[in-house]
């Protein structure tokens, strides 16, 4: 109870939280006590030790974590429960889905998932210079109305006069909030619209590029396709998420005491501590909680609960096979010796094979299996590289780098990146830029994300902030905008300023 009281104290004391966050920080209290239901011992023993990680998700799960509504279906048929007719103008198409934004659920107590907004807008607008200012409003509601970058937009593939604005809106607005991504393939998108996307990414850091034409391949199942949400979290569009939990392979690692112990032990015992652990809550969320059988959203068949999945996050690779290679006595080191690469190929094949062998019969869209997820961190994470990523201070040679992502990719169907900054006289060549996403893309990446080294606007791990709003925040000023206290954290403890520069 003190603790508790405590934790409760210390967010109302707090001067740095607008009256939002702090609301939503207490509501967050109430959830995530324990007790709502039985976690096994082992899973209380490898959280303890902190190799598997609930994400500090509500233990009274009320709502899914990620959730991407068919924004579509709004526009041609509106909503009986929010009395919106469909939209008819450009005007009443964003106001609906400003209307409806509010509505959405996640983890984040906002939503994640904006739907493609060039497609949405696109039908209604017919003259450039009378939607341009309406268009600019719209992204500046989301920007303080849900003050927060999870809160994710996606354009393209295809050009679209509504997708131009927004690039050329954004490249001038120089804001963390909506994150963007394009979702690109150079056999759809225009040259030229995926250059101006490349300037806008290195003015704002956004758009990130997705490389549509593996994901649409990984989603065929899915009947309206995949949206990118949150950080870069690829799902099916009339679903989402249940969950994401983790493993943190760089403290199972430091648990073993070689490489066989740590792939034929540790690793299948956290395996099956975590995907117990999500079943469990899984099971409370749709058999126990109001969400599936009560909200709007699944009723008017907006979200349909067997287009939801469980994510099974990884972070900590790099840690992992260095500290692994270093107990079998060698010197290899990840991203840059072949004998430490294979072994980080046979670290993901091993948990790509666990995580399959189980089931779960609420996860029907991705086959009745959790999806493995190259988890971007936490801002507490010390120490500890996202999903596969190379650690910043040890990138290799840009090239080099492009074909080592590729080669880790392809384990995770449902999100994983890499982020390139880029010296400023790139800005003044965007081809060349785009001509390095496309061989990325050509050797097997599935996202990539860049900035301008002199950008104010910088990607953090999956999302963004803006130096200027973390320094003011650093000095005890309040800040609008959430994302800017998580990627505070991760500037003090993930180096996230020190990424290498390509020039």
């Amino acid at each position: 109870m003190d603790t508790w009281k405590e934790t409760v104290l210390n967010i109302v004391k707090n001067t740095t939280l607008t009256h939002q966050q702090a609301m939503m920080n207490l509501a967050d209290v109430a959830v995530s006590q324990e007790g709502f239901w039985e976690t096994s011992p082992d899973f209380d023993r490898l959280h303890q030790l902190g190799i598997v990680c609930d994400m500090s998700e509500p233990r009274a799960a009320y709502a899914p974590r990620y959730a991407l509504p068919d924004y579509e279906k709004l526009m041609r048929e509106g909503s009986e429960f929010l009395r919106l007719e469909p939209p008819k103008t450009l005007d009443e198409a964003i106001h609906a889905l400003q209307i409806f934004y509010l509505q959405v659920p996640s983890v984040t107590h906002m939503p994640v998932y904006l739907g493609n907004i060039d497609m949405l807008l696109n039908p209604f607008v017919l003259d450039k210079d009378e939607a341009r200012p309406k268009i600019e409003r719209f992204l500046d509601f989301i920007g303080k109305a849900l003050p927060n970058s999870f809160c994710h937009a996606n354009i393209g593939p295809e050009e679209t006069l509504a997708g131009r604005l927004i690039i050329e809106i954004e490249t001038e607005r120089q804001e963390a909030v909506p994150g963007i991504t394009l979702l690109y393939d150079r056999e759809i998108t225009s040259q030229s619209f995926a250059e101006a996307c490349v300037t806008c990414a290195l003015a704002c850091a956004k758009p990130s590029f997705a490389n549509h034409s593996i994901y649409s391949q990984q989603h065929l199942d899915s009947p309206k396709g995949y949206g990118i949400a949150s950080c870069y979290n690829a799902l099916s569009v009339g679903g989402g998420a249940y969950t994401l939990s983790r493993i943190v392979l760089k403290r199972a690692a430091d648990q073993a005491k070689d490489i066989r112990e740590f792939l034929d032990s540790v690793i299948p015992n956290a395996v099956t501590a975590l995907t117990s652990f999500m079943d469990a809550k899984i099971r409370f969320l749709v058999e126990q909680s109001h969400f599936f059988s009560s909200s709007f959203l699944v009723k008017e068949g907006f979200l349909h609960r067997d287009r939801f999945t469980g994510m099974f996050g990884v972070v900590g690779l790099h840690e992992a096979v260095n500290i692994l290679m270093e107990k079998e006595g060698k010197t290899a080191r990840y991203g840059v010796d072949e004998e430490a690469d294979a072994l980080g190929q046979l670290i993901m094949d091993t948990l790509e094979s666990l995580v399959h062998r189980h089931t779960n019969a609420y996860c029907e869209i991705s086959g009745s299996h959790f999806v493995l997820h190259a988890q971007v961190g936490i801002d507490s994470d010390i120490g500890i590289s996202p999903g596969a990523r190379i650690a910043i201070g040890e990138e290799i040679p840009l090239y080099n780098h492009l074909r080592h992502a590729g080669k880790f990719h392809k384990y995770f169907p449902s999100g994983t990146g890499d982020i390139f900054p880029f010296d400023s006289t790139y800005q003044q060549n965007p081809s060349s830029v785009l001509d390095i996403i496309n061989g990325g893309f050509g050797v097997g990446m599935q996202y990539l994300s860049t900035y301008s080294a002199d950008s104010d606007v910088i990607r953090i791990t999956g999302y963004l902030a803006k130096r200027s709003d973390m320094e003011a925040l650093d000095n005890g000023e309040v800040v609008q905008q959430n994302n800017t206290i998580w990627g505070l954290g991760e500037v003090h403890n993930g180096r996230i300023l020190e990424r290498k520069v390509r020039s």
